[in-house]
């Protein structure tokens, strides 16, 4: 689903989004043919580059744990209370972090219930291949190794300023004025260079990870084990702690039910390997599927589409456009 398809759904309500309000936006969904928990999970990029939008959530009802085939860059504006998860590492958002995500890894805000006041986050992405050719031209190095800081605090730093230049990116592809296409690659290739510097600089505050909780130690554990058989008991063996206990831990934290979110942690690493060119069959092996049949079923509830469909969705050239904003969940 394109961010275009996105803004047309949420043009459907006014913030905020109240139960009854989602309740109308689920039906409308389904009406359409598509999956409301699927809405965030394998959103294509418009354009073969870069984009950037600005994104506000009111809820944790469609907040899922999903990956992107690019690269996906956030600064938070309203933190809100928020926590983020990238991979296993769980960070408490503040006004003006920069959140760094490199494709393929598992990602998701966690917000609490109920919401107080909306999390609101400007949006850039960019493909692969262009990340590619920055590096190539520029000497571009962040992420090379697959290695890298996935936040960044700027508040009170003399790196404040890095949300101001994608907040002006985003302002242009809103605005969409005469020339709106260049202005926005041209600020946003200066944010990912000032991003570098950041990174780079011995002064930066790059916050350590929430300490560990249950909820943490579990998703590492998943980790660890995606191709292997995982059960709720021996989950809960393996910590001490009752089924009872993970059961309540995942629902309250994470929204879905422990095994939803094993599922969820496969089908992310799935997309990958399907991307790396292994074959359909051998991927439900590595991540843990009992067999294809139960894998095509887990991967078209969760994404809406079907593995052969998601492979030849990598492969598809998508048109040259950028940008705009949406404001959803």
């Amino acid at each position: 689903m394109k961010l275009e398809d996105l803004r047309k759904i949420a043009a459907q309500l006014s913030p905020p989004i109240t139960s009854e309000k989602y309740q109308q936006l689920q039906q409308s969904l389904r009406q359409m043919g598509l999956d409301p928990d699927a809405l965030y999970q394998e959103l294509e990029m418009s354009s073969p580059y870069m984009q950037v939008y600005e994104d506000t959530s009111y809820s944790n009802e469609t907040l899922q744990l999903h990956s992107h085939a690019f690269y996906e860059v956030l600064c938070c504006r309203k933190a809100a209370g928020a926590e983020y998860l990238v991979g296993t590492e769980r960070y408490r958002l503040h006004k003006g972090d920069v959140i760094f995500v490199p494709p393929g890894v598992s990602h998701r805000p966690l917000l609490s219930e109920p919401v107080q006041e909306p999390y609101i986050r400007d949006v850039l992405w960019v493909s692969a291949d262009c990340m590619a050719g920055l590096r190539k031209i520029f000497f571009f190095d962040t992420d090379e190794d697959g290695s890298h800081d996935s936040l960044l605090r700027t508040a009170g730093t003399r790196w404040e300023y890095l949300t101001e230049i994608l907040h002006t990116a985003v302002l242009e592809a809103q605005r969409a004025l005469p020339g709106w296409e260049m202005v926005v690659m041209g600020q946003a290739v200066t944010f990912l260079a000032h991003l570098r510097r950041a990174f780079s600089d011995g002064s930066t505050i790059t916050p350590t990870a929430e300490k560990p909780e249950l909820l943490d130690r579990a998703l590492t554990f998943i980790e660890s084990h995606l191709s292997q058989k995982i059960t709720l008991e021996e989950m809960a063996a393996h910590f001490y702690v009752s089924e009872s206990t993970i059961s309540q831990t995942f629902r309250k934290k994470m929204g879905v039910s422990f095994y939803r979110c094993v599922t969820q942690r496969r089908l992310i690493s799935a997309k990958t390997l399907i991307q790396q060119g292994l074959s359909l069959e051998t991927v439900a092996e590595q991540v843990g599927f009992t067999d294809y049949s139960a894998f095509y079923r887990a991967f078209k509830q969760e994404y809406g589409i079907s593995p052969r469909q998601f492979r030849k969705l990598q492969e598809k050239e998508p048109s040259p456009m950028l940008g705009g904003s949406v404001a959803l969940r």
